[in-house]
């Protein structure tokens, strides 16, 4: 009976299997609960619908949907063969396509199908936050471990696709280009941005006009900058980040991203001056997981949902460590019990409200994570230090 336990959780075909049945079931349940359950793929429906009839798509619609859109054009494009569809099969399928890319990426990492597997299970709860809230993460995390993954494999053009991908919905896709330094064949890669990035730039256009195009990019930018102003209020359900820490237990709202981002940036890339470490592997991995926990610990807009994307990056980051040290597992522990179990019944309501939102502790054990890992990038030999498989 324990061998078989033990080859179920070692096989990732079983753990994939249980994430596509999930990001099903969640579609169903929130279409049953109706319109106001799933608000989110509403207004991502909205934004095909919204290009097509040249309206702007990053207004209010109260008669269709509460909130507004914040992801670019090009998502029309994305949407459309879902938007098309019943809402009940179109809701399904996005999510299981969203699904899907990530565990493709999953697949495509160069660990052993036990470590897949193990990766898996250990990010199913945050992955479960993701689905149930129809959005575009679980996808974006896949398309940024890809993106990592096709320079390794030196497929430069598909990396390019897929960090511009990323990037036309959510902006978060660009952060693919921290792997630029491993690519051996740079302007295939430099020519694969450009020919692709006018392709996605005009395809929306086609289903609309180019003044409806252009004018969208411009809608873009400002909707982004309203949003990132409305985030930075102190007891909201964003800013879980590190600057949501600080502005929090602070009090004090009015602190700008910029004195975080300037010297998380330079620590950020610190590590690019091991010139001699590109080379290994698990050094790229390392720079990978860096980035996953990076854009969401130095972004305003950061949410439960969006979490999914710096706990794959903690995973990497403990997948690869040779020897598991106490310290390394607790700090695992710590991840799983306050980012991952954080919003669930672990914690009495007066501690997550009082607490875990008000002061933003979603993110502190990711930001221990990071420091971690920054600090690893800085002093390992990942020739000897690391093991992949």
């Amino acid at each position: 009976m324990k061998d078989k336990f033990l080859k179920f959780i070692a096989n990732p075909r079983y753990i994939f299997g249980i994430y596509l049945l999930i990001s099903a079931i969640s579609s169903i349940t929130k279409y049953a609960g109706g319109p106001l359950k799933y608000n989110n793929y509403l207004i991502f429906k909205n934004v095909f619908t919204n290009t097509l009839a040249q309206k702007n798509i990053y207004l209010l619609y109260p008669d269709v949907h509460f909130d507004s859109n914040h992801y670019g054009v090009f998502f029309s494009i994305l949407i459309a063969p879902f938007a098309i569809l019943p809402d009940w099969l179109g809701m399904i399928l996005w999510n299981v396509a969203n699904t899907y890319v990530f565990l493709f990426a999953i697949h495509k990492l160069p660990f052993s199908n036990a470590k897949k597997a193990f990766f898996a299970w250990l990010c199913l709860q945050e992955f479960i936050t993701a689905a149930v809230s129809l959005q575009f993460n679980i996808a974006l995390t896949g398309l940024l471990i890809l993106t990592a993954v096709y320079v390794y494999e030196r497929k430069e053009t598909k990396s390019a696709i897929t960090i511009l991908i990323g990037f036309f919905v959510k902006l978060y896709g660009i952060a693919g280009l921290s792997s630029f330094f491993f690519i051996k064949n740079k302007w295939k890669f430099i020519f694969s941005m450009i020919g692709f990035g006018i392709l996605f730039l005009v395809l929306p256009m086609l289903i609309s006009s180019p003044h409806f195009g252009i004018q969208s990019y411009m809608d873009w930018f400002q909707s982004l900058s309203e949003k990132n102003s409305s985030n930075q209020v102190l007891g909201n359900r964003q800013d879980y980040s590190l600057m949501g820490i600080v502005r929090r237990v602070l009090g004090n709202p009015d602190i700008s991203n910029f004195v975080f981002l300037v010297p998380g940036i330079l620590v950020f890339g610190l590590p690019y001056l091991r010139i001699n470490q590109y080379k290994n592997l698990a050094f790229q991995l390392m720079i990978l997981a860096s980035t996953l926990l990076f854009i969401v610990l130095f972004s305003s807009s950061s949410e439960s949902p969006t979490y999914i994307i710096a706990v794959s990056g903690v995973m990497i980051w403990f997948i690869i460590q040779k020897e598991k040290s106490p310290l390394i597992i607790g700090l695992l522990i710590f991840v799983m019990i306050l980012t991952c179990f954080s919003f669930s019944d672990l914690f009495p309501k007066f501690i997550k409200e009082n607490y875990i939102m008000k002061y933003s502790l979603k993110a502190l054990p990711c930001c221990v994570v990071w420091l971690r890992i920054i600090y690893e990038l800085m002093t390992k030999n990942f020739e000897k230090d690391y093991k992949l498989n």
